[in-house]
């Protein structure tokens, strides 16, 4: 798969890819709910089957990651989006519990390979966070809109299930924009390189999917939180979510605003500390003014955090390989979240579920901040590109997939300029001096 689409509008496609692929991680609460409510399930049951679809997400992007150049952009869009529809459509039009996991698996693979192509995608543009966050924002005015109209709908695992499906089926004609096979496999090159800074690579996947599992361990039982524990109706809840991802959209556009004037770790590090806290004051909510002030603080900064995330991963590869495999691991880690979080609700009760899930947040905050300190560097932007070597160097260094490994791809570190002492002769010193000395303005007036 080419990680840098060279089709106008190719951008627009990918975020709306996002969109899509994201829909159902956003949605979990109310279809976790809505599959122990509709089908009769016990909430760990509920989870269970959340954590199935989230699985075949993740294991669809580990998948694509590794022959997704040899399908292209266009094809795999399209397969995800089908899977989706049909997946999640047939999973909404039946009530017996084996066809709707199967259908939520189908559906779950459909969501990951939408998501990986959207991935290496947005790991090719100029400006990888930017088009993430562009992507987040889409998510997050979706998934709102979805929260406070699928409480006035007919109960039952139906209508939120039939809202992704519905959501992949608009998104496919805007797959016409990404690249076909043809393009792909002629911009890829022939032998794939090697993944550069693999130990940095692997700490940060491995940091994504217990990040992941620990806040989506609460999301995935956050409707219940507010259901039984603050005594709140589901329209109450469902406005509350609504009001949350509103406030995830003023901080993906504040991220948006601030761009790198902080670098990466700063907003990691000290973001998912935050988030930690907003985990630990959702859990123990008796009422709403708690319940409320958790979830929207805590879904205000989420989605800052996981754009500079996504923008580490994508600095680490320009071809997009790790961000895939990065987003692979997320979604590995939303997938374990719903049963971690009904294991240890029902065992610990949810303050004690809250209390685990921000020690481990803190404590993976570490490895995380320290990989977007020292492997990220300092991204070359096409004015330093300019500065190297003009505009062939910038044509070069702008197509990751047809650079030589000689030359300085996006995303790759400067080098170090050694200075060098050149001792001149003293006959030519004395000659410098002197037309220095007549150039002077001082002189010449």
């Amino acid at each position: 798969m080419s990680s840098r689409p060279r089709v106008p509008g190719a951008l627009a496609a990918l975020v709306a890819l996002f969109t899509a692929g994201y829909l159902a991680p956003y949605l979990l609460p109310t279809v976790v709910g809505r599959l122990s409510a509709g089908l009769g399930l016990t909430p760990a049951q509920a989870g269970l089957v959340g954590s199935v679809l989230l699985l075949g997400s993740s294991c669809a992007g580990f998948a694509l990651a590794a022959h997704g150049e040899r399908i292209g952009p266009r094809t795999a869009a399209r397969a995800g989006l089908l899977a989706m529809a049909a997946g999640y459509g047939s999973a909404a039009a039946t009530g017996l519990v084996p066809l709707v996991v199967a259908g939520a698996v189908l559906g779950g693979l459909g969501s990951g390979t939408a998501t990986a192509v959207a991935a290496a995608g947005i790991a090719g543009q100029r400006d990888p966070h930017r088009a993430a966050t562009l992507g987040l924002l889409s998510v997050s005015a979706t998934a709102g809109a979805l929260y406070l109209t699928l409480p006035h709908l007919a109960g039952g695992h139906a209508p939120a299930l039939l809202a992704i499906a519905c959501a992949a089926a608009l998104v496919w004609p805007l797959t016409g924009r990404l690249p076909g096979r043809t393009r792909a496999v002629r911009e890829a090159p022939t032998v794939p390189g090697p993944l550069p800074h693999r130990r940095a690579g692997v700490v940060l996947a491995a940091g994504i999917l217990c990040w992941s599992l620990a806040q989506n361990a609460l999301w995935g039982v956050s409707g219940r939180i507010g259901l039984t524990q603050a005594g709140l109706s589901e329209v109450t809840v469902g406005a509350v979510f609504a009001a949350a991802l509103g406030a995830g959209l003023a901080g993906v556009t504040a991220a948006g605003a601030l761009g790198s004037r902080l670098g990466r770790a700063v907003p990691i590090g000290a973001g998912t500390v935050l988030i930690a806290g907003c985990v630990l004051l959702s859990s123990a909510a008796e009422g709403l003014v708690s319940f409320a002030t958790g979830e929207i603080l805590w879904n205000a900064v989420y989605p800052v955090v996981l754009s500079y995330l996504l923008g580490l991963a994508a600095s680490l590869d320009p071809r997009g390989r790790w961000a895939v495999l990065v987003g692979s691991a997320s979604s590995l880690g939303v997938a374990c979240g719903p049963v971690a979080g009904s294991l240890l609700s029902e065992s610990a009760g949810y303050p004690g579920m809250g209390l685990v899930l921000c020690a481990l947040l803190v404590l993976v905050a570490l490895p995380m901040t320290a990989v977007a300190r020292h492997a990220s560097g300092r991204p070359l932007v096409p004015g330093s590109v300019r500065r190297r070597g003009g505009a062939p160097a910038a044509v070069l260094a702008g197509n990751a997939s047809a650079t030589p490994a000689v030359v300085p791809q996006m995303g790759a570190r400067e080098q170090e300029v050694a200075p060098i002492t050149v001792a001149a002769p003293a006959g030519r010193r004395r000659l410098a001096k002197s037309a220095f000395r007549l150039a002077r303005p001082s002189d010449r007036g």
